[in-house]
């Protein structure tokens, strides 16, 4: 037997809180029947399951894409305004059930793994994973030491305080600050919020690395395949 989540997370539907979401909204179906609580457990070998009436099996073959995704797009499979989405950057690709790992809001760019490895997908924006994302962030104005130091140490969002992160100031020119940022949490626009909190405004964002996978020299709106020492990597993290 296994968990629902679990194995929705397998047959690369969604992350296991992604799956969580799908079950409470009723759109899994265990032979026929609509379930809609959580914990539930399945045999893979006998039962069937389906997802929006689609019946789903564990993926054999997973497969790991890096996405410099530009500003301009959403993370999502479409957008009711119309909006462009990262996967018209993967019109050649054909892989079944490729999620985002996290998401990048339409303004920022940057780094976005793309997998349909549901458990690497889990163990990447779990909150108790704590795995670091760093960004380069321009805002406006300097940003004196005091600033940088509440940064650090923490600060109020959305009426929760941050974790502790690491806030490095590059240079101060022509009015704009550029700073090397990194994170554990992985809250809706926390970066930007972060910087509200201490009265700045950011007008440029950019993932430039997950842990210590890196964007390096990819195009924007350019992708790849992981290597196989970088995939090992991540499901150390």
């Amino acid at each position: 037997m296994e968990r629902l989540n679990k194995f929705l997370a397998s047959c690369g539907v969604a992350s296991r809180r992604g799956a969580d979401k799908l079950i409470e909204e009723g759109k899994v179906k265990v032979n026929g029947k609509v379930v809609t609580e959580l914990g539930v457990s399945v045999n893979p070998a006998n039962d069937t399951v389906t997802v929006d009436g689609i019946k789903v099996k564990p993926v054999a073959d997973y497969s790991y894409i890096m996405l410099y995704k530009p500003k301009g797009c959403i993370t999502t499979v479409s957008d009711d305004k119309g909006r462009k989405t990262v996967y018209d950057y993967l019109t050649d690709v054909n892989i079944p059930h490729l999620v985002p790992v996290g998401r990048l809001d339409y303004d920022t760019e940057g780094l976005l793994i793309l997998t349909n490895d549901g458990d690497l997908t889990y163990s990447l924006t779990h909150p108790s994973h704590e795995v670091e994302k760093t960004y380069l962030v321009k805002v406006e104005g300097e940003m004196p030491e005091h600033k940088l130091a509440q940064l650090r140490k923490g600060v109020i969002v959305d009426g929760e305080k941050t974790n502790r992160s690491r806030v490095k100031l590059i240079e101060y020119k022509d009015g704009i600050s550029r700073l090397r940022v990194t994170i554990t949490e992985g809250r809706n626009r926390q970066i930007r919020k972060m910087f509200e909190a201490v009265e700045r405004q950011v007008v440029f964002l950019k993932r430039i690395a997950v842990g210590e996978l890196r964007l390096g020299g990819l195009a924007r709106g350019a992708y790849r395949y992981l290597t196989d020492e970088e995939i090992a990597y991540l499901k150390t993290l």
